[in-house]
């Protein structure tokens, strides 16, 4: 059901380790060839394009393109209480955490009159994707809106497939998510059609009427299409990352639970089947429990022939290493975009993680946890970008711009100084910008 990589006795090298962890098979170059043309035809001519393409790729052409008020109360009002009141917990965790995120402004004196300020200022307005397809996210509405709107953006869009049974609309719990959140400006547009629209603006289906105007920035996971989708318009607009097919990798040793280990690989399989779940352990008795579970549980879960393929996919693996610090070694290659850590001191074993887009310790921190209620952010990383990248936050919306305040005098000081440098680089105008304002006039 899962594939074994045995590393013990072995040392490769970074490249070397790295190529030899498992990771999904995508082609997000070849889909960007897909996805351009019809991204262009939506930057051309909007809402027209906008039912052809939601006819063609979700099944339905939907009416209305915007979500009317209307059905944003109607949805909130039809939601289930106990649906609700997750969420509502699920809002104030998120927000306690992500507005402890919001950094202060900064001022450093560096002689009497020469100042610099830092100010974060948020971006103007952002369009924020939620994803339909396998499964319904109202999750991610939390995700997305709760951080944007912690750093003071004024103005956010959020878009997400319309769906044939719901006449042409969001899933009523994404829209009651919206609702709940304050966010009255969603519109039912999926996929790489949705960057589009977000990206460029869109016009409206009567000559001069506007659609959606264009965003700054795009945040929110997809399929390849939407990735390849937010790699093309990205440069005219900021993106969060190139999110892939989700990512769970357990660091295991002799004292975890095997079934603990088992339930929570299951967990990340079921989002599809290109999903990734990686056991790393130097336990071969743990690999061989978890080996034995997988699969009774998988033939009990709900989505059993999801969970299956992603499980015997190449993006899936028991990894057997000799020791702890070998286990640190491959999970750090690996950057997951969730890492759960379920071995004896576990919170001094996840202070060693360099490379991960959540870390999850212990095991009462399941990945499950950090997905709905943990307060926590789940857009991560995926496919090694925890290299060099983090998951959403208040970040994501945010710009430091520097202000720089000099008196005369403290110009002064430095004018000798910035000559030399202008003249050494034969940028002599810098120089002299700066010495015109102590001549004769200046």
């Amino acid at each position: 059901m899962i594939s074994r990589i045995d590393l013990r006795g072995q040392r490769p090298d970074r490249r070397a380790l790295t190529a030899a962890l498992p990771r999904p098979e995508l082609d997000v170059a070849g889909a960007a060839e897909q996805v351009a043309p019809l991204m262009e035809q939506v930057r051309l001519h909007g809402a027209a394009v906008l039912r052809d393409l939601a006819e063609r790729f979700d099944g339905v052409r939907p009416e209305h393109l915007r979500v009317p008020p209307e059905a944003l109360e109607r949805a909130l009002d039809g939601l289930d209480p106990r649906v609700r009141a997750a969420l509502e917990e699920s809002i104030r965790r998120a927000h306690a955490v992500h507005a402890a995120q919001v950094p202060s402004p900064t001022s450093v004196d560096l002689a009497p009159g020469a100042q610099v300020r830092q100010r974060w200022i948020p971006v103007r307005r952002v369009g924020l994707y939620v994803p339909g397809g396998l499964a319904v996210y109202p999750s991610s509405v939390v995700m997305n809106v709760v951080p944007a709107q912690a750093a003071g953006v004024a103005s956010l869009a959020v878009s997400s497939p319309p769906r044939a049974e719901h006449g042409g609309l969001p899933h009523p719990t994404i829209l009651a998510a919206c609702a709940l959140l304050g966010v009255d400006e969603v519109y039912a547009v999926g996929g790489a059609q949705a960057i589009a629209m977000l990206a460029h603006g869109a016009v409206g289906d009567t000559p001069g009427e506007q659609l959606c105007e264009a965003v700054d920035v795009i945040t929110g996971p997809g399929n390849q299409y939407v990735t390849a989708a937010k790699r093309l318009v990205r440069g005219l607009v900021g993106i969060d990352s190139e999110a892939g097919p989700t990512e769970i990798a357990v660091l295991a040793d002799a004292s975890a639970d095997p079934l603990h280990v088992a339930v929570d690989l299951i967990s990340q399989a079921e989002h599809g089947p290109t999903s990734a779940s990686v056991l790393v352990t130097d336990s071969s008795v743990l690999a061989g429990a978890v080996e034995e579970l997988l699969p009774r549980l998988v033939a009990a879960t709900r989505h059993r022939d999801r969970v299956a393929t992603a499980l015997a996919g190449p993006q899936s693996a028991v990894v057997l290493v000799d020791d702890l610090d070998q286990g640190l070694e491959v999970v750090n290659a690996y950057g997951a975009e969730h890492l759960e850590i379920q071995t004896a001191d576990a919170s001094a074993v996840a202070e060693r993680v360099t490379s991960a887009g959540a870390i999850f310790v212990g095991p009462f921190s399941p990945v499950s946890l950090g997905d709905y209620m943990a307060g926590s952010n789940h857009v991560l990383p995926t496919g090694g970008c925890a290299h060099f990248s983090s998951g959403l936050g208040v970040h994501s919306f945010l710009r430091p711009v520097q202000v720089i305040e000099y008196a005369r005098e403290a110009l002064g000081e430095l004018a000798d100084r910035i000559d030399a440098l202008a003249q050494d680089e034969d940028l002599p105008a810098h120089g002299e910008a700066v010495r015109a304002r102590f001549t004769a006039g200046g």
